[in-house]
């Protein structure tokens, strides 16, 4: 995808606000062995600004493990609590509906990223097993509520 598709949060905020449709950013989570170069993603934190009529626009916060139907965290930011480092992120113009936060955090992605006209960079992930139940609650550790973002 190409850098000039990306927008420093405070232009995706004016894309969100003037366009009425949302922008993404997603930054992967790695495990334990997250020091390994050859370790792999085993879910992912997503951030989505989405317009809202009574704010202008509102952030919403997704994390978890892949190949789950529960996430660790789906909340929203309000925008006085939104960390400096979420504000150095590059969000991409996407579309999204309200029915793709009970997918699993790859499917969302991928609906995201196809939205975004980035869809051929994401695996199919839809045929994929779930392995953790939807009652399944993650650690804190897991969305990374206990260090930086």
């Amino acid at each position: 995808m190409s850098e000039m598709n990306r927008r420093s949060f405070n232009e995706a905020v004016i894309f969100v606000k003037n366009n009425k449709r949302a922008a993404f950013a997603a930054m992967p989570v790695f495990g334990d062995d997250g020091g390994d170069e050859n370790a792999t993603a085993e879910g992912a934190r997503v951030f989505i600004l989405l317009p809202d009529e009574d704010e202008g626009w509102i952030l919403r916060f997704i994390a978890g493990p892949f190949f789950s139907a529960a996430y660790a965290a789906n909340d929203i930011i309000p925008a006085d609590e939104i960390p400096d480092r979420v504000r150095e992120l590059l969000f991409v113009p996407t579309r999204c509906e309200e029915d793709w936060f009970t997918d699993q955090l790859q499917v969302l992605l991928a609906k995201l990223t196809q939205a975004a006209g980035i869809g051929e960079q994401m695996p199919d992930y839809n045929a994929q097993p779930t392995k953790a139940a939807a009652d399944v609650v993650f650690p804190v550790s897991f969305i990374g509520l206990n260090k930086p973002l």
